[in-house]
């Protein structure tokens, strides 16, 4: 059973989202907010697995409460629903280390896809804004948003742990990578965990951001 927090300023959106996803038996509904400062009162009640979070709210918009929420509840995954596909928003929902940014036309079967493939791990980019998360990253990458990573723990990245890298720098979920390389999930998590250690990030998002600014993506490991 996942847990989700919803988190949206309209109250039509947030009653409609609860109703449809609570019905499904692998998901239960935690609570509904229409703030950010609501969502942060509500993890010190019930910390979920997901949190659906709109961008547009009063007092605490969903970029900031995603900071805020990552800095004391690093391991609840974020899912930007919205329906702005502003460059601001996107680089910012990424950079405070959403897993995933999905604009309001989605449907109900995508959007749990994308819940269960953020609580899973992966990472999930609505196809119409995914061009430009691949130009953002490169743009982040390039800026003074560098990532700094363990440099004994990277001169230890094996072949097969560089590739995998590279997938993720892709854009690549768990599923898609397991399928690539011809590995099971269960080993594409592992793996990732112990990149994550190696280099001591924070998750896949400042991972596939490393990748760009190293130009791993770039170069030729051959096979797994």
């Amino acid at each position: 059973m996942v847990k989700v927090l919803i988190a949206d300023d309209q109250e039509l959106i947030r009653q409609s989202l609860s109703i449809v996803l609570g019905a499904d038996s692998e998901i239960e509904i935690t609570d509904s907010v229409g703030d950010g400062t609501d969502v942060l009162k509500s993890l010190e009640k019930n910390v979920p697995d997901v949190i659906l979070m709109d961008v547009r709210m009063p007092k605490m918009d969903g970029t900031v409460c995603t900071k805020e929420v990552k800095q004391k509840y690093p391991d609840v995954k974020i899912i930007i629903l919205t329906t702005f596909d502003d460059d601001d928003f996107i680089y910012s929902a990424l950079k405070y280390g959403a897993s995933g940014y999905i604009l309001k036309g989605v449907s109900m079967e995508g959007l749990k896809q994308a819940i269960m493939t953020v609580y899973h791990g992966g990472s999930m980019i609505n196809p119409d804004i995914a061009t430009k998360v691949v130009k953002l990253f490169s743009q982040m990458a390039q800026s003074d948003f560098a990532i700094k990573v363990d440099e004994k723990g990277s001169d230890e990245l094996t072949k097969s742990e560089k590739i995998i890298i590279q997938c993720v720098g892709q854009g690549l979920s768990n599923k898609e990578i397991a399928s690539k390389l011809y590995l099971s999930e269960g080993t594409v998590r592992n793996n990732l965990s112990r990149i994550l250690s190696k280099l001591s990030l924070r998750d896949r998002t400042q991972l596939a951001i490393w990748a760009v600014q190293t130009g791993i993506l770039l170069k030729n490991f051959g096979g797994y």
